[in-house]
C-alpha cells in the first residue's frame, strides 16, 4: 500500500475517534500544541533556513522566499494565533433547525466535522499548522500536503505537533503530513475518494485550477486573488491614496493584496499622475493602458495578460476608464471572484458596484486587505474560498463543518 493510502486510512480511522473528543479535550491539546512549537523553535527556524537556502539556489522570488520564511515573531504569532482559536467556541453539536412534527417526531439538524480534510498548498509553513489545528478544533483529520519549497519546514511543523499529540487525548494519527511532494502524490491524493470528504487547495491559480480540473474528490476552492480598486469621480484623493498604497504596499505577496486600479477619467485628469508618482515612490512597477503610459513614462504597456494577473509583488496594472459600469464589466471579466473595492462619495455608484460585482467580499470606501478570517472576527480561517458553494469568503471554524440530521420518535412509522 502507498504512503497515500496508509496516510489516508489512518486519518479515516482518526476521524471517527475524533467525533467523541470534547471541547475540552480538543482545546488542551491546541494549548499543548501552541506550547510545544515554542519549545521547539530552534529546530524549527533551523529546518526553515535549509527551506530558504535552497529557494535562494532554486531562484525563487523575493515574494516567495518572504511567505517560506520563519523567524522568532512568526513562530510566536502561530502560537498566538491557536490560544485565540482555543478561545472560539466550537461548533460541533450546535442545533441549527429543531423540528417538531405532528406525528411526534422530532427533527433536529446539527452541526458534524466534515470528516477528513486533504489541504494541499504551497510555501506558506504557517498553513501546516492553521490546517492542522483549525481541523482539530471542528474534529475532523486532516491530511496536509505542503511544496517541495517548505518540505523542510513542515516536517519540523508536524513533529511537534505530533510530540504534542502524544501527551493529549487526540490520536496523533488525525494529523498527516504527505512528505513525498512529487506531482504523483499529488496527482493520487486528487482521487483519494475511499478517505478524503473534501480537499482544499491554498496557492497559486495554477494549483487551484490543477486541482479543480483533476480531482475526483470534492473541492472547497480558494481562489487567487486578482483584486482591483475602482477609483470613482467623485472619490477623495488622500482616502484613494491610502487604500491603493496600503492594498498594494503592505503585503504584496498574499491574495487579497490589490493587483489593479481602475481610474475613472475625470479623476485621473486631476489626480492621476499624482497617483503614479506615489505609488513610483513606494517601488511599484506600474503597467498601463495607453492613458497612463502618456502621463508616466516608467510605465510598461499592459497587455490583455496583464488585466488577468495576479503579480503577488510589487507590481500593478492600471486602467483609465468611463465610469462605474465599465469598473464591473472590466471586473467582472478579468477577476477573480476574491476581493473588490470601490472609492466614492456617490452612495448610488457604490450601491451598484457592491450588488453587481461578483466577487467573495465586495468593499465601498476601505482595502481589500480587510479580507481575512481573523479581520472578520473568525479567529482564524482555513482559506479564503471564491465559489458559491458550501462556503464563501474566508473559511474559519463553521466552513470545516457539515450537519447532520438526528431524528427521535417514540415507533412512528410511515
Amino acid at each position: 500500500m502507498s504512503e497515500i493510502l496508509l496516510k489516508g486510512k489512518a486519518a479515516k480511522e482518526a476521524s471517527f475517534v475524533m467525533v467523541d473528543i470534547s471541547t475540552q479535550d480538543k482545546n488542551e491539546a491546541l494549548a499543548k500544541i501552541a506550547d510545544q512549537l515554542l519549545k521547539d523553535q530552534a529546530f524549527i527556524l533551523e529546518e526553515n533556513q535549509k527551506d530558504l537556502a535552497s529557494g535562494k539556489e532554486n531562484g525563487l522570488s523575493d515574494s516567495v522566499l518572504d511567505r517560506i520564511m520563519l523567524n522568532e515573531k512568526r513562530i510566536q504569532d502561530i502560537a498566538d494565533a491557536i490560544r485565540l482559536l482555543i478561545e472560539l467556541k466550537d461548533p460541533i453539536g450546535e442545533t441549527l433547525e429543531s423540528i417538531e412534527k405532528e406525528n411526534g417526531l422530532h427533527i433536529k439538524k446539527n452541526r458534524v466535522p466534515l470528516g477528513v480534510i486533504g489541504m494541499i498548498y504551497e510555501a506558506r509553513p504557517n498553513v501546516t499548522v492553521d490546517a492542522a489545528t483549525l481541523a482539530l478544533k471542528t474534529g475532523n483529520a486532516v491530511i496536509l500536503r505542503g511544496s517541495s519549497s517548505a518540505s523542510f519546514s513542515n516536517k519540523a511543523l508536524v513533529q511537534s505537533i505530533h510530540a504534542a499529540l502524544e501527551t493529549s487525548n487526540v490520536p496523533v494519527d488525525a494529523v498527516q503530513l504527505i512528505e513525498d511532494t512529487s506531482r504523483e502524490t499529488a496527482k493520487e491524493l486528487f482521487h483519494l475518494k475511499e478517505y478524503l470528504d473534501v480537499l482544499i487547495p491554498r496557492g497559486g491559480k495554477n494549483l487551484i485550477d490543477t486541482v479543480v480540473r483533476e480531482a475526483s474528490v470534492p473541492v472547497l476552492e480558494t481562489g487567487a486573488g486578482n483584486c482591483h480598486v475602482f477609483i470613482d469621480e467623485s472619490a477623495d484623493y488622500e482616502m484613494a491614496e491610502r487604500i491603493v498604497i496600503n492594498g498594494k504596499t503592505q503585503r504584496p505577496s498574499v491574495c487579497n493584496a490589490l493587483e489593479t486600479i481602475l481610474i475613472e477619467e475625470k479623476w485621473f485628469a486631476k489626480y492621476g499622475k499624482d497617483l503614479l508618482d506615489t505609488l513610483n515612490d513606494h517601488g511599484v512597477e506600474i503597467y498601463g493602458d495607453e492613458a497612463v503610459c502618456g502621463v508616466f513614462g516608467a510605465a510598461k504597456l499592459a497587455t490583455d495578460e496583464d488585466w488577468y494577473t495576479e503579480y503577488l509583488a510589487l507590481s500593478i496594472s492600471v486602467k483609465v476608464i468611463k465610469g462605474v459600469d465599465e469598473a464591473i464589466q472590466h471586473i467582472n471579466k478579468y477577476g477573480t471572484n476574491h476581493s473588490e473595492a470601490i472609492v466614492t462619495e456617490q452612495k448610488a455608484h457604490a450601491n451598484k458596484f457592491l450588488n453587481k460585482v461578483d466577487a467573495a467580499a465586495v468593499y465601498h470606501n476601505a482595502s481589500t486587505r480587510f479580507t481575512d478570517g481573523s479581520e472578520f472576527g473568525y479567529g482564524a480561517e482555513i482559506g479564503i474560498s471564491t465559489q458559491k458553494l458550501h462556503a464563501r469568503g474566508p473559511m474559519g471554524l463553521n466552513a470545516l463543518t457539515s450537519s447532520k440530521f438526528f431524528v427521535y420518535g417514540t415507533g412512528q412509522i410511515r
